[in-house]
């Protein structure tokens, strides 16, 4: 089949129309209705239907155009590779990441991998909801940097462990400790994450494991955000502290006090994730290499005890 009819057919399936189309690839709007004419004979049926004034795909197409998506997919892969075997070096690297790690991971790994590969260009994905995987089946994302752990269908290596510390308002009468046991703060209002953090189910964990449900009276969007409203007095909170690194004039506000728990199981693990279904191309290995041997080589950025 020719390729290029399948791509037309493709992006018409999306709801491209056929004069834009025409006008993307600077062909005329003829011959790309006669290409998808052949394709359709070739097929043995109508993949396209008019609806007014756009064409729709009909069942046949719809079941054809999964397959065509994963052809083209594999196509454009295999170019790719090509193209990388040639020159590596000029590749691309697609990488997802939960926001908490991009204040300190993330930057370090890109500043120390551009240092040796400075030609390799990195499409940097941020996840908007961690608990659902960025890689895997119909996803372009080489790599993935989370706390989701091992599953199926994808490989995890890990890279870090990043201890989860309670902040806690100045005025807090337990501010003055270095370190409690969750089950101090069963009584006290918490700040929590959002639903679609990974933080929030594991903060959640925590605190029924110190044998109580907390009282969540505020959601934060991110980060910043909690320990913010736990600065202003509004709550206490659980978050990772691996931020602290930046030095403790770095955080938001001097009315914060962070201690460390003595609850076990309080830290959370950090890890890369690829898909097995999709092979990585060179430029994705010569990346995932970079992470690997700096993790090995205790150079990734390491947290400072609380103060």
């Amino acid at each position: 089949m020719d390729v290029q009819a399948l791509r037309w057919f493709q992006q018409v399936a999306d709801g491209v129309t056929v004069t834009e189309v025409s006008e993307l690839d600077m062909v005329s709007q003829p011959g790309v209705s006669r290409a998808l004419a052949r394709l359709e004979a070739e097929v043995g049926t109508p993949l396209l239907q008019r609806s007014g004034r756009v064409l729709r795909v009909t069942r046949a197409g719809a079941a054809f155009k999964r397959h065509v998506d994963a052809v083209l997919h594999h196509l454009d892969d295999g170019l790719a590779a090509v193209e990388q075997l040639i020159d590596p070096e000029t590749g691309t690297v697609t990488l997802a990441f939960q926001p908490s790690l991009g204040t300190w991971l993330v930057p370090d790994l890109v500043r120390s991998f551009r240092d040796a590969h400075p030609q390799v260009r990195l499409d940097l994905r941020t996840k908007v909801d961690e608990q659902h995987l960025a890689v895997g089946r119909g996803s372009d994302v080489d790599l993935e940097l989370s706390t989701l752990g091992p599953g199926p269908d994808r490989e995890w290596r890990a890279l870090a462990q990043e201890p989860i510390r309670a902040l806690l308002p100045l005025e807090h009468p337990l501010a003055e400790q270095v370190d409690l046991d969750l089950a101090d703060l069963a009584e006290d209002d918490f700040v929590l994450p959002g639903h679609t953090s990974l933080m929030r189910w594991q903060a959640e964990e925590l605190c029924r494991r110190a044998g109580f449900e907390p009282r969540v009276i505020l959601t934060a969007a991110d980060l910043p955000t909690l320990r913010g409203y736990v600065a202003a007095g509004l709550g206490v909170a659980l978050a990772p502290t691996q931020w602290e690194s930046a030095g403790r004039d770095q955080l938001p506000s001097t009315r914060l006090r962070v201690l460390g728990l003595r609850d076990a199981g309080a830290v959370r693990d950090i890890g890369m994730s690829w898909s097995l279904e999709r092979r990585l191309l060179p430029a994705a290995e010569l990346f995932r290499t970079h992470v690997q041997d700096r993790a090995r080589a205790g150079r990734l950025p390491r947290p400072v005890p609380v103060r």
